[in-house]
C-alpha cells in the first residue's frame, strides 16, 4: 500500500460510519462508473424482490445472521 492510499485509511478510521459509506460510494464511481441500464435492471429486480417478500413468496433473512454466517463460512478458511 502506498503513502497517499495509507493516508486516506488512517482518516477513513476517524470518519463516521455515514461518511465512510459516502467515501466508499465515490470510490466505487471513480472505479467503476455508473451503467444506467444496469441501475435500471438492478432497481427493477430489487422492486420484483420486495414485491415478492410482501407476497409471502419469499422469506426475509436477518442481515447480522447472515453476514456472521458467511464470516465463519469464508473467514474462517
Amino acid at each position: 500500500m502506498n503513502v497517499r492510499v495509507e493516508a486516506f485509511i488512517e482518516q477513513a478510521r476517524c470518519m463516521t460510519q455515514e461518511e465512510r459509506v459516502s467515501a466508499l460510494d465515490a470510490l466505487q464511481e471513480l472505479v467503476m462508473p455508473a451503467n444506467d441500464a444496469w441501475q435500471k435492471s438492478w432497481a427493477l429486480e430489487a422492486s420484483d424482490r420486495v414485491a415478492a417478500y410482501e407476497r409471502g413468496e419469499i422469506e426475509a433473512e436477518d442481515f447480522d445472521l447472515v453476514m456472521e454466517r458467511l464470516r465463519q463460512e469464508f473467514l474462517s478458511k
